[in-house]
């Protein structure tokens, strides 16, 4: 009787192990024949153990087709995503973080104003709100107080033109209360898409701010 076919089956020859479904399916069929040349008359094989191990072959076949299939569909989504990715590229993007930087912009009379624009998402709504602005030390730079605030995405812009440090080591930390009770706060750090790339199958983005994401991590697009 042909025992169940495995992946490290070896050929009769000794030449090798199987390294493909078509070798399988050559040896497979060899030995049937061998078997039924050989085998008892008066104690044949009986019908469902051939049914069984044909049915081993066939399954390992499909096995090797279908991985082939999704490797293949895989690729595919690779390219996809890549290309997705590039229209990212100059866009910013709100993610997970607490740093602020500064963008300069000009008002109406020509004078240059630097201001950092972020956000953060409530769990419930608030009755008072603090956003304390910080550098990279701890040391606290200035203080917003925003009042109420609603549940959900909520946005705030800091004016910053008399800040004289590096903007890159800007950060912020949200406080929210509702009467006595603290709401927990999430929060949002807007950054410059510089570059994309796939790594395990996933589209990342590289930021501004030297660190890389995940493109499902994305809260929102500017």
């Amino acid at each position: 009787m042909i025992s169940g076919v495995s992946s490290n089956t070896s050929t009769s020859s000794g030449s090798g192990s199987v390294t493909s479904a078509a070798d399988m399916q050559d040896q497979f069929l060899t030995l049937l024949v061998a078997q039924l040349q050989n085998q008892d008359p008066t104690n044949p094989m009986d019908n469902s153990q051939l049914t069984s191990q044909m049915a081993q072959i066939s399954t390992v076949s499909g096995i090797e087709k279908l991985n082939s299939t999704v490797e293949s569909v895989t690729s595919q989504l690779a390219s996809m995503q890549m290309l997705q990715g590039v229209s990212m590229i100059g866009r910013a993007v709100l993610s997970d973080g607490n740093q602020l930087g500064l963008v300069a912009s000009e008002d109406e009379e020509g004078n240059i104003k630097l201001s950092g624009t972020a956000a953060f998402d409530l769990e419930g709504s608030a009755s008072n709100v603090t956003v304390t602005i910080t550098d990279a030390n701890g040391k606290v730079v200035d203080t917003i107080e925003m009042g109420s605030a609603k549940t959900g995405r909520n946005y705030f812009t800091w004016d910053g033109s008399e800040y004289t440090g590096d903007s890159m080591d800007l950060r912020f930390k949200v406080t929210a209360t509702n009467g006595e009770a603290t709401v927990k706060s999430t929060s949002l750090s807007p950054n410059a898409v510089v570059a994309t790339s796939i790594s395990n199958g996933s589209l990342m983005l590289e930021l501004a701010n030297g660190e890389s994401i995940n493109y499902n991590s994305v809260k929102a697009v500017f």
